[in-house]
């Protein structure tokens, strides 16, 4: 006696949406910390599963959604850029789903008034 599995549309469906929930068990989540250094910003980018985030964008944009300075984290992920004047943010963008935001007010080593104490 062998077993066969359903060949039916339905069993495919329900098959596939297993298959595609399981993945969403093992994602990883992208992270972002920034602090300042001397006279610029360091910004240290991976994954939670311990991936790095080399190659991945990451800008610098003004709250009126002027991207300030564009990049990406270089070999060692991280992405260095001169201190800002004003209101921004960090965008780590690695894809639909996969964004992280780090708020000037976040950023290690900046006063509420955006400078460097």
């Amino acid at each position: 006696m062998s077993f066969r599995l359903p060949r039916t549309p339905l069993f495919t469906l329900v098959t596939s949406i297993g298959l595609l929930a399981s993945n969403a068990v093992l994602a990883h989540y992208p992270y972002c910390q920034c602090h300042v250094d001397g006279q610029e910003i360091v910004c240290l980018g991976g994954f939670s599963d311990g991936s790095d985030a080399v190659g991945v964008t990451v800008d610098v944009i003004s709250y009126n959604e002027e991207i300030l300075v564009p990049g990406q984290f270089n070999n060692q992920s991280t992405m260095h850029f001169p201190l800002q004047k004003g209101e921004f943010y960090v965008l780590l963008d690695a894809g639909p789903g996969h964004t992280f935001e780090v708020d000037w007010r976040d950023i290690e080593g900046l006063d509420q008034a955006g400078q460097t104490p």
